[in-house]
């Protein structure tokens, strides 16, 4: 228990707390005669108070000696740091009462003036010892005279205020009474670091002062997080130890408003003595003779409150008990800010996760291969099969097929599937970007590194890494690629330090690999630790009987988006949808459902909502570019083309091949869009996503005119 020092002649030490009073401090008169006589040893006090509120009256025996300073065998105890371990001391001697200096470090002043050698005390001097005054009286002071400090009306006195702890700098000079307390706090701090929560840190608490106090009632008050400023109308008594036969009794709002508004602890005595209790509904109910509020501080912020009362008039809360419960209230608050940042890092990472499931949820949708034509059923069960293991993956395809999905497909149905999926498109980076993408770097590893980066197989770890276009890949990034699939550990760009993951590689092409290996552009032995399992995606004119489906499914998609209003197709729109070639494959489809449902104005789309692109591949032929068409541009767009590029698997790779310029790709789509609407330049315009007066500056500068 965190005790009283009290001396074995009955007479109790009184602890003295190191902040300042709110109250005006009483004027005194020093004792300025030297011709008044000495005081003799009977009815004599001394008066303890710190400013103008009283602590302590305490009678002088002329048979004995009364030692004042920090330390708790003093018969008056004041921990403050100005005062010394045994400061001063009191004696009767030769019919007069003397003060000496016991070597202070700041030394004893007696109204006002440094003494030096034995000081003859006379009545109405005051003795100044660190933050408090010794008054030395031959007249015991009234209870009545004594005002009670007055905040507000207050209807008690309060005894002391505090707004830090001997506790707070550990100096390890502790008196054997405080280290006594620091020891007990010691072991509350260790119960309370290990809480886990709000109310077991609360519970802590109560246990720690109930024992530790003469408390007899202990209650924890908490403020919202979220509360912009402290009031009491928002307090929430979150636990509370009172007698059996008092379960609900109420704290005192009137100590609680004081706390709030003024940031110190306080001490309040002689509550029950008091004749207007009645206004205090609270503390009469309580009976409670003295009391403790404590503020949760953290920073500038305030947490919430601590209140202990004590209804026997026998052991009243002491000064000692007020900084201990102080001291509690600052060490709670460190430990109830981490749990309510935790509890507050709970929710959002609850959130979060939510939200992950959710896009997981749509991804899932998003990775189910529309369609039921035998091509693609057969993909799915290879899916199926595939998914359980870990193997490498290669799926080969065209341009537009949705290798990627099938990718994700695999990843979701794959015991990986609460793990990372990772994308990178070889393809859309140079060699150095490439390498840094995939094995992260090192600041400094080159210019612009300005700190370190994860790469995309770090990011990948538990889970896939898909890359696509790995046919793209130079020859040194695959042998550092190889070295991974087969185990090995790599290291970051401009690293040093090995690293080792656990990823699942998916990987696509549309690429002849055979010809490039034939080519020497390609690594063989990559090449055979990459066909572990090969998947092949057919064009969308390989199953025609699927676009229908496949069309409704982006129709729900882009009109949840932006016209909820679209309901579906015309079966006339559906049957132009068929009948087209889509070189772009499912990737031109979604795109041309996509402008469809944002330009129509019909429910149903027809076949005039629907814009197909009259761009055919036919069968290879010498290209003849500056022929394509007559000298208006009316010609077929890409007649008779050869590339050494299957135009059918890489349309626009083929266009690379014959050094195509984009002025001429460019003059050639305007041609097609407007041929397909009639030469309407207005609507060519809207579709080209350009101005009408830019489409004409355009066919101006191209020499085109509209055909006969």
């Amino acid at each position: 228990m965190f005790e009283n020092n009290l001396q074995n002649d009955g007479v109790r030490s009184t602890s003295i707390l190191t902040s300042h009073s709110s109250v005006d401090e009483d004027d005194m008169e020093p004792n300025e005669s030297p011709t008044r006589p000495a005081v003799t040893g009977q009815d004599v006090y001394l008066i303890v108070q710190k400013g103008a509120a009283r602590l302590s009256v305490i009678p002088l025996d002329p048979e004995q000696r009364y030692t004042v300073g920090r330390a708790s065998s003093n018969r008056v105890v004041i921990p403050d740091a100005k005062c010394s371990r045994q400061h001063c001391e009191l004696f009767f001697q030769q019919g007069q009462w003397l003060v000496r200096d016991l070597e202070s470090r700041n030394g004893v002043t007696v109204d006002g003036r440094k003494i030096e050698n034995d000081w003859s005390l006379r009545p109405g001097e005051v003795i100044a010892v660190g933050n408090c005054t010794l008054v030395f009286s031959h007249e015991r002071p009234d209870d009545s005279s004594s005002a009670p400090v007055s905040a507000g009306g207050m209807p008690f006195t309060i005894i002391d205020r505090k707004s830090g702890t001997q506790f707070d700098s550990p100096s390890g000079n502790h008196e054997p009474a405080a280290a006594h307390d620091a020891a007990e706090l010691f072991r509350m701090a260790r119960r309370m670091n290990a809480a886990t929560d709000i109310n077991t840190l609360a519970d802590c608490v109560l246990d720690g002062l109930s024992a530790g106090t003469s408390a007899s009632v202990v209650a924890v008050l908490l403020l919202p997080t979220d509360s912009p400023a402290p009031a009491v109308e928002d307090l929430e008594v979150v636990a509370l130890r009172a007698p059996e036969d008092r379960p609900d009794v109420a704290v005192s709002e009137y100590l609680s408003r004081l706390v709030l508004a003024e940031r110190e602890a306080v001490l309040a005595h002689d509550i029950a003595e008091q004749t207007h209790l009645a206004e205090r509904k609270s503390l009469h109910e309580l009976a409670a003779d003295s009391a403790i509020c404590a503020p949760i501080r953290h920073g500038d912020a305030i947490l919430g409150l601590i209140h202990l009362y004590s209804t026997d008039p026998r052991s009243p809360l002491t000064t000692e008990q007020l900084e201990v419960t102080l001291a509690v209230a600052d060490q709670m608050s460190g430990n109830l800010q981490a749990l309510q940042t935790q509890a507050r890092l709970a929710q959002d990472l609850s959130k979060v996760e939510n939200h992950v499931r959710e896009l997981n949820e749509q991804l899932e949708v998003e990775t189910e291969l529309v369609g039921t034509s035998p091509s693609l059923d057969k993909v799915r069960h290879a899916v199926a099969r595939v998914a359980r293991t870990d193997a490498t993956v290669l799926i080969r395809g065209e341009s537009g097929v949705g290798k990627e999905l099938v990718a994700r497909a695999v990843h979701f149905n794959s015991p990986r599937k609460d793990g990372p999926f990772v994308c990178v498109n070889c393809a859309a980076l140079t060699e150095s970007l490439l390498e840094s993408e995939l094995f992260g770097h090192e600041k400094g590893a080159f210019t612009g590194a300005a700190g370190q980066k994860a790469g995309k197989f770090e990011q990948a770890t538990e889970g896939t890494l898909f890359l696509d276009e790995i046919g793209e890949m130079s020859p040194e990034i695959q042998a550092k690629f190889l070295r991974v699939l087969e185990g090995q550990a790599f290291e970051r760009v401009g690293g040093g330090k090995p690293i080792t993951v656990d990823v699942r590689v998916v990987t696509a092409t549309n690429r002849d690999l055979e010809e490039a290996v034939r080519e020497g552009t390609f690594r063989a032995d990559l090449y055979f630790r990459l066909q572990v399992i090969e998947l092949h995606v057919p064009s969308l004119r390989e199953h025609p009987r699927d676009i229908p489906e496949i069309a409704q499914h982006f129709l729900k998609r882009f009109a949840r988006r932006s016209r909820p209003q679209v309901r579906g197709f015309t079966s006339e729109a559906l049957n132009l949808l068929q009948q087209h070639s889509w070189p772009g494959n499912v990737r031109e489809l979604r795109n041309v459902v996509e402008r469809a449902v944002i330009l129509s104005e019909h429910e149903w789309l027809r076949p005039e909502d629907i814009s197909l692109t009259r761009l055919s591949v036919t069968d290879p032929a010498p290209l003849h570019v500056q022929g394509t068409g007559s000298e208006n541009g009316s010609g077929e767009y890409g007649e008779g083309l050869e590339t050494a590029v299957d135009p059918h698997v890489d349309l626009l790779g083929s266009y690379v091949q014959q050094e195509i310029t984009l002025d001429e790709l460019d003059r050639l789509y305007i041609s097609a869009v407007l041929n397909h609407f009639n030469w309407n330049k207005s609507q060519a315009a809207r579709t080209l996503g350009i101005e009408r007066t830019t489409l004409d500056r355009r066919l101006k500068r191209y020499g085109m005119k509209r055909p006969e």
